[in-house]
């Protein structure tokens, strides 16, 4: 028994009670608290009848109100992987098979009885409602064997744009791909705010344009699709980051089989260019690089390839006035004069119209003194030399061919003698052949870069052959309008001589500043772009249609990933390399160390081992010991092996 003796005894509320009143007070609480919302919303909207502005950027929502009788698979990829950046949004509803039933009843007899009245008076049937009929039934059907179900589909697309004339641009091409599909596509007039809200990653369908749809016919409209670049025959460049299949291309096939590769440095743009020559090597290409830092020199010594030292005290040499042994029906001397034009400009600076004329002529007199004229025959002929140029100019009158001879007489007598003005001594015979230019100044590697971009152009129109150019580091000639407007002109006429051109460059900017390097990128059939610098992303994004996740995607790519375009079709790709030709190809210092610390090893065991081996035996008892080892005088260097002294 319990006695309270008078004490009031406090009453306990429930806990439920309790439970109540704290959230209430945290819910006021919350209040004051900024939401996520709160922390993303722009600090303002102007919204207009046709578009909406926020912050720079204009946004305009399209909803789709009309579809195509039949569809196939994958139907929408053109809109899906449309150029430019836009939002595409897609509601998918389940519907009640009861109630569809239901209504489908109810149509099917509201079309019948449409015909049979139509029948009664004698009139043509209308063909869409005996259409209609027949899908209807055979909706029906499926859905009574629960074969289909039953779905509403709402297909929105919002575009952005910098100004609202880029935005209109962009309008025009997406209703354009949209009618291209069939699909008929309004814009959102007059309900802008909420059919952009539709478009935000809120899950809220606030326009409400929906469209019946049966499963099949939904699983259609999946957007998750990826290119795939796999064909019968070519190389491997690597896999397919989306999807994992193999990325088998022949850059042959397309109309040219030029590529341009843009990369940081370290981004892996010269591994994947050896990976891609090595294994171009297995189908009879011929393999052609210039190499500003002898990066290929191992890969060239695997392969038995030749190896050219170009350089002021080395043996190759070239010269730049050879002309191409073509058949006799064409003239090669006017395209070798201009050539040879652009060459002197990178070679003496900026000439004068007055010293332009001259060095024409001059160039003309010095090939006729060999017996060369604009008459094909004649052009069998040996060729002159640097030398025999500056001797016509001293010969001449002008002042300015005196100061042209000047000019260039640092090429003939000067520190440069003998590097520019020799008999050519090398031939593109290899199937592998590498052109160094590292131990050449930095004020010489365009003008070397040049003369054999013009020697291999000489050579490859004189013998048809498939063969790659590489041309690593093409920001160096792409400074100086001639020998840029020579590569530009090399890439486009490539492909009538079964070559092909990579162009590889680190120096975003400054390539694609000029006109001749967004030309060279436009006839590139393949463009492939590793990571990107931050500084370089924009410029990349502007020439390529990038979206902001691919732009993202370059930014944050690691070693050997990156864009593979490849003609309408680009994929994410991984460059994948097996063991025996990562350790063929890598540039990686680390690696490289370690293998030749390896290879040092390997050589001094082995050179241990022989001596072992031939060390006569000390306790043989012959006549015919070693005296040295009798006297003790010969000491093996091995861990394992005592001195003898």
């Amino acid at each position: 028994m319990n006695l309270n003796f008078g004490k009031k005894i406090k009453e306990e509320k429930p806990a439920i009670v309790v439970a109540k009143t704290q959230e209430s007070a945290e819910r006021k609480l919350a209040k004051g608290i900024p939401s996520v919302k709160d922390i993303i919303a722009p600090s303002a909207i102007e919204v207009d009848y046709n578009y909406i502005k926020i912050g720079d950027k204009y946004f305009r929502t399209l909803f789709v109100s009309g579809y195509p009788r039949f569809v196939g698979a994958n139907w929408l990829e053109p809109i899906i992987n449309f150029d430019h950046s836009i939002t595409i949004t897609m509601f998918y509803y389940p519907m009640n098979a009861r109630n569809v039933l239901d209504d489908l009843r109810r149509k099917i007899a509201e079309m019948e009885a449409t015909i049979n009245i139509a029948k009664e008076k004698g009139k043509v049937i209308d063909p869409s409602v005996q259409a209609a009929l027949g899908d209807a039934k055979s909706l029906q059907e499926q859905l009574v064997k629960g074969i289909e179900r039953f779905f509403h589909f709402s297909f929105y697309v919002t575009v952005s744009a910098d100004t609202l004339e880029i935005l209109n641009n962009i309008t025009y091409q997406v209703e354009s791909t949209l009618g291209s599909l069939s699909l008929i596509s309004k814009k959102a007039t007059l309900d802008m705010e909420a059919a952009f809200q539709s478009t935000i990653p809120t899950c809220l369908d606030k326009l409400k344009v929906i469209r019946n749809m049966d499963t099949t016919s939904v699983a259609t409209t999946f957007p998750f699709t990826s290119s795939e670049l796999t064909s019968s025959e070519g190389i491997l460049y690597g896999l397919n980051r989306h999807n994992g299949s193999l990325i088998i291309f022949d850059r042959f096939s397309l109309e040219n089989a030029n590529s341009v590769i843009f990369a940081k440095s370290g981004a892996g743009k010269s591994y994947l260019i050896k990976l891609e020559a090595l294994r171009s090597l297995i189908f009879g290409i011929d393999i052609i690089v210039i190499d500003p830092e002898t990066e290929y020199k191992r890969l060239c010594d695997a392969v038995g390839g030749e190896y050219l030292d170009f350089s002021v005290n080395s043996t190759a040499k070239i010269n730049p006035f050879d002309l191409p042994k073509l058949p006799e029906i064409e003239d090669q001397l006017s395209l070798k004069i201009l050539s040879l034009h652009a060459l002197f400009r990178i070679m003496l600076g900026e000439l004068s119209s007055s010293e332009s004329a001259i060095l024409d002529r001059a160039l003309v007199d010095t090939y006729r003194l060999k017996g060369i004229t604009q008459d094909p025959i004649t052009q069998t002929n040996e060729p002159p030399l640097l030398e025999d140029l500056y001797k016509v100019l001293q010969a001449m009158d002008e002042p300015e061919s005196k100061s042209l001879a000047e000019k260039m007489e640092r090429y003939i007598k000067g520190s440069l003698a003998g590097v520019f003005d020799q008999r050519s001594n090398v031939n593109l015979d290899n199937s592998f052949t590498v052109f160094s230019i590292r131990n050449l100044e930095d004020v010489l590697r365009p003008i070397a870069m040049f003369m054999i971009l013009d020697f291999i152009w000489t050579k490859v129109k004189h013998d048809l052959k498939k063969r790659l150019l590489l041309l690593d580091e093409a920001w160096t000639l792409m400074r100086y309008p001639d020998s840029a407007a020579f590569v530009y002109s090399l890439a486009k006429r490539a492909r009538k001589y079964y070559l092909g051109l990579t162009t590889i460059t680190q120096d975003v900017s400054d390539f694609l500043s000029t006109e001749y390097g967004r030309a060279v990128v436009t006839n590139s059939s393949i463009q492939i772009l590793l990571k990107q610098h931050p500084a370089a992303i924009d410029k990349i994004a502007e020439v390529f249609y990038l979206s902001d996740g691919e732009k993202n995607f370059l930014l944050s790519a690691g070693i050997g990933e990156g864009l593979f375009f490849a003609g309408t079709n680009h994929v994410a790709m991984q460059v994948k390399a097996s063991q025996s030709e990562h350790d063929l190809i890598t540039t990686n210092p680390r690696e490289i160390a370690q293998r030749q610390k390896d290879d040092a090893e390997v050589a001094n065991l082995s050179s241990q081992t022989k001596q072992t081996s031939q060390m006569p035996n000390p306790y043989s008892g012959g006549q015919e010991g070693n005296e040295d080892f009798k006297n003790g005088t010969i000491q093996v260097n091995s861990t394992n092996s005592t001195s003898l002294a």
